[in-house]
């Protein structure tokens, strides 16, 4: 009995050391593993402070952001909201009441039927700026033809006439040559990609490019006919003025020094 006691206790001793020379040799080897090598936490310290100095750095040379003029719609308070309360869809006659007369509304203007936020230049566009005039409705040719006041309208029915030359045939003339014709022809297509690069440009910019501060938020909401509904117009007095002067000459972008330098 005392013989099977003492094997009992000399197997149990012979476990414990076991068991600490085991831990004592993880300890050693995630010891050797700390002053060999960075740990996972360790990189990640490391790569949050770059991240921070970096942004510092580029707020304190940009003066404005902190992603060195990236503005991903996810740092930008008002686009967040705008997502979390899903898009607005308004008629054009309740897009009106956004024209930034009420300050407890932002102001919204529209294009091609697309709705912005325009609220970051409330200076321009709200009452008395230079701008106003397109707040609060869908003035798509406007932005083409550079006539505010009188196209302040989403109807972009022979617009592309901005961007052809004077010395095309208009459309209906009699006795024109089959010349005459493939010149025109030619000169449609190119103004009618012209039109939709300037809508194209404008489109970016109200969706938040370069400094402007503007997102969309929704779409205007119309019936299937309203353009037939709409009276057909003709050129503005300054758009035809500003058109072209003959083959080769390339037309006026009326707001590309607006859309290229700030708010």
């Amino acid at each position: 009995m005392a013989d099977q006691a003492a094997r009992r206790r000399t197997t149990s001793n012979n476990a414990t050391d076991v068991k600490t020379n085991e831990t004592s040799k993880t300890a050693s080897g995630s010891t050797r593993k700390t002053k060999d090598g960075l740990s996972v936490v360790d990189v990640l310290r490391i790569l949050g402070g770059v991240f921070l100095l970096n942004c510092l750095l580029s707020y304190f040379i940009t003066n404005d952001s902190v992603l060195w003029g990236w503005r991903p719609w996810f740092v930008r308070p008002s686009v967040v909201m705008r997502y979390i309360q899903g898009p607005v869809s308004l008629t054009d006659t309740q897009l009106l009441s956004y024209d930034g007369s009420d300050a407890n509304k932002p102001i919204y203007l529209a294009l091609n039927g697309t709705i912005y936020d325009v609220s970051a230049g409330r200076r321009i566009y709200g009452p008395g700026g230079s701008y106003h005039v397109f707040a609060g409705k869908d003035a798509a040719r406007g932005f083409v033809t550079g006539c505010f006041a009188e196209d302040a309208t989403p109807d972009l029915r022979g617009v592309e006439w901005t961007y052809i030359p004077l010395d095309v045939a208009a459309l209906g003339t009699v006795g024109v040559t089959r010349e005459q014709k493939t010149y025109r022809e030619q000169e449609v297509r190119k103004a009618k990609k012209k039109v939709r690069d300037t809508l194209d440009g404008w489109a970016t910019m109200f969706s938040g490019a370069g400094k402007k501060d503007y997102f969309e938020v929704g779409k205007v909401r119309r019936g299937r006919d309203w353009l037939e509904k709409t009276p057909k117009r003709g050129l503005c007095a300054q758009a035809e003025k500003q058109r072209p002067k003959g083959k080769g000459a390339e037309g006026t972008d009326a707001g590309a020094a607006y859309r290229g330098g700030g708010r």
